[in-house]
């Protein structure tokens, strides 16, 4: 069993038994206010149908809201106090239930779908498990404190109780946050802090557009009823569509920054896989030391584009491997390389890694260091990793002026975790 398991395990049984508590409680007592319990159920089961249909392509869209219409209804419906003007007693549990038994009515046609197409992409069940506790915890927090009377009455229902909602809604965000980041870090053993981080300031992106939606929502149906939701509802889908759109444009974006990066094992520069395998390693390798959000998209960018200098060169280097060259004609081919990437129209700040990669690491920006390191790794020790161990001597070695310690330490924890022929994370010799 991994290490992670057990934590991703026990978030889904605690979920598991919520749903089920909810679910056997509502069965018992019966369900209170019907078409309030429709109304939301049914916004919270066609959001989970309009839910973007793949996972983020960058770790830096990992932890999005993937349907955030069905975000924002559970939370409504945990805040929900009254309906134009009657007030509510669905209560905890039965928040839970329909919350459960909706996102699972939306999410089963994206699973049957993902059989038939013997597909990969589709709801990931940490998303329904986050969805049923933070929308629990939503609940428990309002809940109780309204049908016993505590809010109508000390805080009554102006400014107060707005900024009430308000306050438990960002610990619910808080809540939410705290959850993606333990699963995230129980599936990739990644550090807790930087996680929890992009997180924090995802909430301040999509994040943010749930829990106004989710506030407004519950405000709307307490004045008006539910006439208000497919009003209050459209702005939220108009985002959602937005938002699928800027993830297809990233999406283009990082299809063409591959094919760029595929020019030079096209040419015969660079060996087969050798760009997409220092990304790969070197977003890791970014993420176990602290990086995250736009820097962990630089990086992922700069480490597929680092050799493409060597497009520009009269002589090929033999095998495609700069790592061995003197540092006058690796700082030659990152500079050329900078160039390219300028002309290509990506980001200043790819290029800048590009051009900054030969440079004593000492003078380099993190992203640069690590594109280094990595790149000499995957040149030393080959396509198959066989010589990973050796590789990793010579990189400790050159720790005195080529390569920054941290950098290589952490590369090592890396490849221990991947399961590199002899490689551990502590240094040897």
């Amino acid at each position: 069993m991994r290490p992670g398991a057990a934590t991703v395990g026990a978030v889904r049984a605690a979920a598991l038994l919520l749903g089920a508590a909810g679910l056997a409680h509502t069965l018992w007592h019966g369900l209170a206010e019907p078409g309030n319990a429709l109304a939301f159920g049914t916004l919270v089961a066609l959001g989970e149908l309009a839910r973007r249909g793949a996972r983020p392509v960058s770790e830096a869209l990992r932890g999005s809201e993937p349907a955030p219409l069905a975000a924002a209804a559970a939370l409504a419906y945990a805040l929900l106090g009254a309906d134009a003007g009657t007030p509510t007693t669905h209560g905890v549990l039965q928040t839970v239930a329909v919350v459960c038994a909706a996102g699972l009515a939306g999410i089963v046609p994206h699973i049957a779908r993902r059989r038939a197409q013997d597909d990969d992409r589709g709801p990931d069940p940490d998303h329904l498990a986050r969805r049923v506790l933070t929308v629990g915890f939503a609940a428990l927090c309002f809940q109780p404190l309204y049908n016993a009377g505590a809010l109508t009455g000390p805080v009554g229902t102006g400014a107060p109780y707005v900024l009430f909602l308000l306050l438990v809604l960002v610990l619910t965000g808080l809540c939410d946050a705290v959850l993606a980041a333990l699963l995230l870090r129980a599936r990739t053993a990644y550090p807790y802090g930087p996680l929890l981080r992009d997180e924090l300031r995802a909430l301040l992106g999509i994040g943010s557009a749930v829990c106004a939606t989710g506030v407004v929502m519950a405000l709307g149906v307490a004045a008006a009823g539910l006439w208000a939701l497919p009003v209050l509802a459209v702005p939220l889908l108009l985002t959602q569509v937005s938002y699928r759109r800027y993830e297809t444009v990233r999406t283009v974006n990082r299809q063409t920054i591959a094919s760029l990066a595929r020019a030079t094992e096209i040419a015969g520069c660079t060996p087969p896989g050798h760009a997409r395998r220092v990304a790969a390693l070197a977003t890791a390798v970014g993420r176990e030391l602290g990086l995250g959000g736009s820097e962990l998209t630089v990086l992922e960018y700069a480490a597929l584009m680092h050799d493409i200098g060597q497009l520009s060169l009269l002589d090929p280097v033999p095998g495609g491997a700069t790592a061995p060259l003197p540092a006058e004609d690796q700082r030659r081919i990152a500079l050329l390389g900078g160039e390219v990437v300028r002309m290509t129209g990506v980001p200043a700040a790819v290029a800048h890694v590009v051009e900054r990669q030969a440079d004593p690491y000492r003078e380099q920006p993190l992203p640069a260091r690590i594109v280094r390191t990595v790149n000499a790794y995957d040149d030393l020790a080959g396509e198959d990793g066989g010589a990973a161990l050796e590789a990793l001597e010579t990189l400790r070695l050159g720790t005195a002026r080529d390569h920054h310690p941290e950098v290589v330490a952490g590369l090592a924890r890396v490849l221990a975790r991947d399961g590199a022929p002899g490689v551990t994370s502590s240094p040897t010799g």
